[in-house]
């Protein structure tokens, strides 16, 4: 199950990737926002990522109008390891180096094509397991307050 969560500036294209893993007949839990009013992306991120640590959903895909200030609340959960993308190489290599367990994007940055390529790179990659990425990832989890 992917968790996935948006503030307004991201709502339409949490829509539009919402109908996407849908049509790919991939479970999600949307976190909110449901609706184009002005509300706090850190609610929502918050959400959604405790969700990814927590062990309720396997990934997650955040959403604001740049992706900056949610993938910086989801960064700020135990165990989540957050990437922004805004193209498919980025989240290949996200997966494969960095074994993030969420995406973040910006709806005023990203179109919704690019965005569903993207998520289905991100969802599709799986992590290199090589033992430098996973000693790397070992060291950045252990700087974790």
């Amino acid at each position: 199950m992917i968790a996935i969560g948006s503030d307004h500036g991201g709502f339409d294209l949490k829509q539009a990737v919402m109908e996407h893993l849908k049509e790919r007949g991939i479970e999600y839990k949307d976190f909110g926002t449901y609706d184009k009013n002005s509300c706090d992306y850190p609610d929502f991120g918050k959400a959604a990522a405790w969700a990814v640590a927590n062990g309720e959903c396997e990934k997650g895909i955040l959403i604001c109008t740049t992706g900056i200030g949610i993938s910086m609340v989801a960064n700020k959960v135990k165990g989540i390891r957050c990437a922004l993308c805004s193209e498919v190489t980025s989240a290949r290599l996200t997966r494969e180096h960095n074994d993030a367990n969420v995406l973040a994007m910006g709806g005023g940055c990203v179109g919704s094509v690019l965005a569903c390529e993207i998520v289905d790179t991100f969802l599709d990659t799986k992590f290199s397991g090589l033992e430098k990425h996973s000693r790397r990832i070992q060291k950045m989890m252990d700087m974790e307050a």
